[in-house]
């Protein structure tokens, strides 16, 4: 799959709401109780001012996107027909290259396709906890460079 990642822009919202969406319950085997535009206002509004969202590309569609702050990548999601294919490491590497030396996230207890990732890319186990909205048990995630 040829890909092209390039920084958010708010023009990309809708797309990526919906894989965003797509792919949470496809992982996570919940329904996403949020309304769609509540969800992209979320994105417009809180993520992206707070976050560097890098979004990734193919066959003229949004696959996926990644929103990281220094310390953290919040969000990671890939449409299923770009899983698989070094996508998600490549955003996992650009993440650590640009942040602080260490990089914590959130993967939910059910989406052990994430947990598989993470640990490949060399996260570990720091905590567990339990996510209230959605009812979910989640695992903290912690990588730290080696100096």
């Amino acid at each position: 799959m040829d890909i092209t990642i390039r920084e958010f822009e708010e023009q990309d919202a809708d797309e990526l709401v919906r894989v965003w969406r797509t792919s949470f319950e496809k992982a996570v085997g919940v329904l996403d109780p949020h309304p769609l535009e509540e969800q992209r206002r979320f994105l417009v509004e809180q993520l992206a001012p707070n976050h560097t969202i890098r979004v990734v590309w193919a066959q003229d569609r949004i696959v996926g996107f990644i929103a990281v702050t220094p310390d953290s990548i919040s969000q990671l999601y890939l449409a299923e027909e770009a899983q698989g294919q070094g996508i998600g490491r490549q955003l996992v590497d650009w993440a650590k290259a640009q942040s602080v030396g260490m990089l914590w996230l959130f993967a939910f207890e059910s989406n052990t396709g994430a947990q598989a990732f993470y640990e490949k890319c060399g996260f570990h186990i720091v905590a567990r906890g339990y996510e209230p909205i959605l009812g979910l048990n989640d695992i903290k995630y912690e990588w730290r460079r080696e100096d």
